[in-house]
């Protein structure tokens, strides 16, 4: 979220308004940005904030509330003069759709106004294909809102403003760590994703890379919202991550900014050259399982219990914790970030361990030349990558900027 004024003019935490004729939906985006970083405020408030006048203020509350985008809360009352109304967003003002594609599954939920998910439907597969995705859409979105819709299934249709994709870059490489079919696979080069989920739903669509929407989620609802810089670092089938700089994500030109799995490691013992992907990726954990004959449904499925993991995953933490330490190392030397942050599509205490693990490793790796940064747990958890493709809709359309589900510090 941008800010404005230097020491001594506005306080930090003011955010240029614009009055000039035709520029109302700036400053209309400028009010629901505030009204969700910090929930509600009166309109006194809202001027203290963005520098807008009194009356324009009325003028833009009075058009939210005309789209049932905010409404009034009860007056405060008990001071000097007349009456303190508070204003806040309609959680049933608009709605968003994400879409999470993933290696071995895929998410479809419903996102309210203000971030809460309504619904949510998960498919497991062996690998993705362009036909698997299109037909799961096709199947789940209309009883997706159907049976979110307590009242009027017509009405939360009609304000579902688009379709959110989460997806891995470039998601036909890396076959042969998937066990996957070429040429199934290499038809994602040539598919218009997003071309087809518009003719698919009729609705808007915005495509992020999947690690980048994760990082969006844990810069809007998770830990990160503390924080002015971060890099962050997801653990799916393959490790990625993201970049915030200045409260805002960073995506890069091509969009695949914060690759850190492709980050080059030290040679193996057997002078093997690897990345990160190779050394701390889920896959890895999948396939040890698999060699010694276990079921690894659970690896992929919301909500599972990994209790039964315990022997292979420390033999995966002795790997993946140093690995992400050196390579926190290269990102942090490129770009001094204060906080590195650590999470992934497993169960909590997964999470607690590697985070753990991976601060240890930090204690034991050469950081000359930098300053080691803090190391911290994601909160946006396993769900990060749906929750940042839910979110994708709703900031590009009515925040600031599309990053702007965030608090300042």
């Amino acid at each position: 979220m941008a800010m404005s004024g230097e020491a001594g003019d506005r306080p930090s935490s003011t955010i240029s308004g614009i009055n000039q004729t035709g520029l109302r939906a700036h400053n209309e985006r400028l009010v629901l940005s505030l009204l969700r970083q910090y929930g509600t405020l009166s309109k006194a408030e809202i001027a203290r904030h963005t520098g807008l006048s009194a009356q324009t203020i009325s003028v833009i509350n009075r058009a939210l509330e005309t789209e049932h985008l905010v409404f009034r809360g009860q007056p405060v009352r008990g001071r000097i003069g007349q009456p303190s109304v508070p204003m806040a967003l309609n959680p049933d003002g608009a709605f968003s759709i994400g879409l999470r594609i993933g290696r071995r599954s895929a998410d479809l939920v419903l996102m309210d106004f203000v971030g809460t998910l309504r619904a949510q439907v998960q498919v497991t597969y062996r690998y993705p294909t362009p036909e698997r995705i299109l037909a799961f859409v096709a199947a789940e979105l209309d009883p997706l809102i159907a049976g979110a819709a307590a009242r009027d299934r017509e009405e939360l249709r009609d304000r579902v403003i688009g379709i959110g994709v989460a997806a891995p870059f470039q998601l036909w490489n890396w076959l042969d760590r998937l066990g996957a079919p070429a040429d199934e696979m290499a038809a994602w080069r040539d598919l218009d994703i997003v071309g087809a989920l518009g003719k698919l739903t009729g609705l808007d669509i915005i495509l992020e890379n999947d690690a980048s929407s994760a990082c969006l989620a844990e810069l809007s609802v998770g830990g990160g919202r503390r924080h002015k810089d971060f890099a962050y670092f997801y653990v799916g089938s393959f490790i990625g991550g993201g970049m915030v700089i200045n409260h805002a994500l960073q995506t890069g030109v091509r969009g695949n900014a914060g690759a850190f799995g492709s980050i080059p490691l030290p040679r193996t013992a057997d002078d093997r050259s690897t990345q990160l992907i190779d050394r701390a990726s889920l896959y890895l954990l999948e396939r040890d399982l698999v060699a010694a004959g276990r079921d690894v449904s659970a690896l992929w499925t919301r909500g599972a219990d990994w209790s039964g993991f315990d022997e292979h995953l420390s033999v995966w933490y002795d790997d993946a914790a140093p690995s992400i330490a050196s390579a926190i190392v290269s990102v942090a030397a490129v770009f001094d970030f204060p906080v590195v942050i650590i999470d992934g599509a497993f169960p909590t205490s997964v999470r607690h361990e590697l985070t753990r693990r991976v601060r240890l490793a930090m204690a034991q790796t050469n950081t000359q030349g930098i300053a080691a940064p803090q190391i911290e747990e994601g909160q946006a958890g396993a769900n990060a990558r749906a929750l940042g493709s839910a979110l994708l809709p709703i900031s590009t359309r009515f925040l600031l900027e599309p990053t702007a589900f965030l608090a300042t510090n």
